[in-house]
């Protein structure tokens, strides 16, 4: 405890007034494409989509701690990790004042479609550098990022207190195929607490199928009955869902395979009658964050 105590004092530090690392400049109609330059401890780079455009940059500082900084549309996120210590600050400013600011729903576009070109275009889960491994990750979260969550906290977690892993009710590589077909690994529960009750009330707890599975028109399946029905069941009483991987870290299915509670928790929220950024699942989101950030790949 001491030395994570010694680990958020130094970041903070860095946070109130150190330079961060060096990012390209983007212009605001930048090339179509993700653009990366990587060598021993530095990933950074543009990108850019349909008038859109992405500068970053994520830096290995010292061993072990990475230092990391994306830049879109008047808006600069920080990072700065220390995954041993399991340790992190997190911020964002306003480039025209360098006054606090929040992600709104303009910037999570940017930043989801920002996401999933970083996870075609970096190798995926361990096979990437450490620093852009991190950098993905703390994009994977700022594209979630609810408007009404401040963007400058600390982060910390440890396996086992801070997140807990469920990679086993993630078997075949998150998917029921080949020698896992047809074979279930239901995980009871997704839950929340929201104005229809608390964590215990069964409206807010979903069972679920972790792991990439089928979908329908970009949503999941539910359980109606004895058929498998497309969409999303509001408030149900524990329905058996199934979908693109849910428990799954970030957006979508990422780069990176980490299946946790929380995680799991956040799904069950937003696709349980509410939308992304509600802020109903505000406290969800939070718990998860540093699953994000640090939890191990399951596979």
């Amino acid at each position: 405890m001491r030395k994570a105590l010694g680990v958020v004092a130094a970041l903070l530090m860095w946070g109130c007034g150190g330079a961060g690392p060096d990012v390209p400049a983007a212009s605001p109609k930048g090339p179509d494409g993700l653009t990366v330059q990587s060598e021993a401890g530095v990933t950074q780079g543009t990108w850019g989509h349909d008038g859109q455009s992405v500068s970053f940059a994520s830096r290995e500082v010292e061993p072990g701690v990475y230092r990391l900084e994306v830049r879109l549309g008047g808006l600069t996120l920080t990072g700065l990790l220390d995954p041993a210590s399991g340790v992190s600050t997190l911020d964002g400013f306003a480039e025209a004042n360098a006054q606090d600011t929040q992600v709104v729903d303009a910037d999570r576009e940017v930043l989801a479609a920002f996401y999933q070109a970083l996870n075609q275009g970096l190798p995926a889960g361990d096979a990437a550098a450490p620093e852009a491994m991190y950098l993905r990750r703390a994009v994977g979260m700022w594209a979630q990022q609810p408007t009404s969550v401040t963007l400058k906290r600390t982060v910390m977690g440890e396996q086992g207190r801070g997140y807990t892993m469920l990679c086993s009710y993630a078997k075949c590589g998150g998917k029921n195929t080949g020698s896992c077909g047809g074979v279930y690994n239901w995980y009871s529960y997704a839950k929340h607490d929201c104005n229809n009750g608390g964590f215990d009330n069964a409206r807010n707890q979903q069972i679920a199928q972790l792991g990439d599975h089928t979908s329908c028109s970009g949503d999941e399946y539910y359980l109606n009955g004895s058929t498998w029905a497309c969409g999303e069941p509001d408030h149900w009483s524990r329905p058996k869902v199934m979908g693109n991987c849910f428990g799954r870290c970030g957006g979508g299915c990422g780069g990176d395979t980490q299946y946790t509670v929380d995680a799991t928790n956040h799904d069950g929220c937003v696709r349980n009658g509410h939308v992304l950024a509600s802020g109903y699942c505000d406290d969800q989101f939070v718990s998860a964050t540093d699953d994000e950030l640090f939890a191990s790949n399951c596979y």
